[in-house]
């Protein structure tokens, strides 16, 4: 009696752990996915990601996930996000087809420099994100968009990924799709551009 009566708390305490595991996963409190600590993020365990370009995008103002805002990144007309060409790629840690595509992002990136192009966490964990992108290995400045600020204020649609481009600010074309290669990218933003 006394080893059934043992074995039934020693399994609802780790039915117990493992619930509070998963309503932290659910809340965003895990912050351990990932990647070493950053002093980037208030000590939040967000892995170490490169640099955005100055906001806003579009005028939403979003914190660079992982990196600080800096203007460097980027060219075309100034390393303001609301200056010259940008690719803002909508994503989310979860998203397999984001995790297809954002490579081709990174080439594009690399091939356009006269482009600033960037990703948009569109998840609350952030440390999931920059993990997530460390694990692709993609090296695309992303800014963190906890409340999906950037998808309310454009009006765009409730799925991921979705890809705005934007001339000076503002908006030329919403593709809510998901990418099949870096050629693809470059048709539809030089499409955009000429429409």
């Amino acid at each position: 009696m006394k080893k059934y009566i043992f074995g039934t708390v020693i399994a609802a305490i780790i039915t117990a752990v493992l619930v509070i595991m998963g309503v932290m996963q659910l809340r965003g409190d895990d912050t351990g996915a990932g990647g070493a600590a950053s002093g980037n993020a208030a000590g939040q365990g967000i892995a170490d990601r490169p640099d955005c370009p100055a906001g806003p995008i579009a005028g939403v103002d979003l914190e660079c996930l992982g990196g600080t805002d800096t203007g460097d990144v980027g060219a075309g007309e100034g390393n303001h996000t609301d200056a010259g060409i940008t690719i803002a790629n909508v994503w989310a840690w979860w998203c397999e087809p984001c995790r297809a595509e954002l490579p081709y992002f990174d080439e594009v990136a690399k091939s356009h420099p006269e482009w600033k192009v960037i990703g948009i966490h569109a998840d609350k964990n952030a440390a999931n994100g920059a993990a997530f992108l460390n694990d692709v290995g993609v090296d695309l400045p992303s800014f963190q968009d906890s409340h999906n600020s950037f998808a309310g204020a454009l009006g765009l649609p409730g799925v991921v990924p979705v890809t705005v481009i934007l001339r000076d600010g503002e908006v030329l074309k919403q593709a809510a799709q998901p990418f099949t290669s870096a050629a693809e990218i470059e048709k539809t933003v030089k499409e955009a551009l000429a429409g």
